[in-house]
């Protein structure tokens, strides 16, 4: 989900039943995409299936909407290449990732999991799990931000990201399920990660293939500042400080902040963007609450905060 767009293309796949398209970007590795195209999912949602190329057994990651033309080709493609599903995993429980997965999952006989319990037909997922499928290791790491349930896979040399990642532009922050302050963590973690060495590529629930994954990590963190500076600029300039916005003014501001901060962005983005508006200011309300309790706590113990 992008309220922040730019004008990069997809790489071209190969038209396959329904519209859909089918890239393989590396051996193993294979994105269908789903013709679900609009503002919000970019140029349709991701099914990525990765499997060993000596192997008949694959992982498929995000069915993705229940669209018939879609289920056909997930289906067409793995009983092309004589693959059977040994799970069925999902980055996040929005319904362009996971209305298919149940369906899916009991025709290929495959267990579902998911980081939240109700999309799970076994165990939910758990951070730093690790396990093995279709002869692989696959290690889950929690992302939550954009959702409270994101989750990013680490399976050889990719990080599958769901929406915490996009192809091209930026997610929203889907409040109140998703929080900033957890957003701007899981971007740390997956940057720490990819530069620790041995990611080679972002594989995103959106859009194209990412091969600069802590040059695109940098870009979301600084990206990320920047709007909390405009935001609360225009806060400022409207004499106001998050924590002084009342509940019943609350609306009022943020659409002011979205004509402001947003107004690059299209307009049919702007509910999205209000979403990311709303996760701001309540991230700035966390954060003058704890430089609050950190004064608080240093002038009970008689330290000056000018030191």
């Amino acid at each position: 989900m992008s309220p922040d767009r730019d004008s990069v293309e997809a790489a071209p796949g190969e038209p396959i039943a329904g519209g859909s398209e089918l890239t393989e970007v590396a051996a193993g590795v294979l994105r269908i995409r789903a013709e679900n195209p609009g503002p919000m999912t970019l140029d349709g949602t991701n099914t990525w299936v990765l499997h060993r190329p000596s192997d008949s057994a694959a992982v498929v990651i995000d069915p993705g909407p229940s669209l018939t033309a879609h289920a056909a080709t997930i289906s067409a493609v793995l009983r092309e290449r004589g693959l059977g599903v040994e799970a069925v995993l999902l980055t996040h429980s929005h319904l362009d990732h996971s209305e298919l997965a149940r369906e899916f999952a009991g025709q290929v006989d495959a267990p579902l999991r998911a980081s939240a319990p109700d999309w799970c037909t076994g165990a939910p997922l758990t951070d730093q799990e690790v396990f093995s499928a279709a002869g692989m290791t696959v290690e889950v790491v929690a992302t939550p931000g954009h959702s409270s349930d994101s989750v990013t896979f680490a399976a050889g040399a990719y990080l599958l990201t769901g929406d915490t990642v996009l192809g091209r532009g930026t997610t929203v922050v889907a409040h109140p399920d998703g929080r900033l302050a957890d957003y701007l963590e899981s971007l740390q973690r997956l940057r720490r990660r990819a530069a620790a060495g041995g990611v080679s590529a972002l594989l995103p629930g959106h859009g194209p293939v990412i091969d600069d994954p802590v040059e695109r990590l940098d870009l979301y963190v600084g990206h990320r500042r920047e709007r909390l500076a405009a935001v609360a600029a225009v806060l400022a300039e409207l004499d106001l400080s998050a924590a002084s916005i009342r509940q019943d003014d609350l609306d009022e501001v943020v659409r002011r902040v979205v004509e402001t901060v947003y107004a690059e962005v299209p307009r049919q983005l702007w509910p999205a963007a209000a979403l990311s508006v709303r996760a701001q200011v309540r991230y700035l309300v966390e954060q003058g609450d704890r430089e609050a309790s950190a004064g608080a706590a240093g002038e009970s113990l008689g330290v000056d905060q000018d030191d």
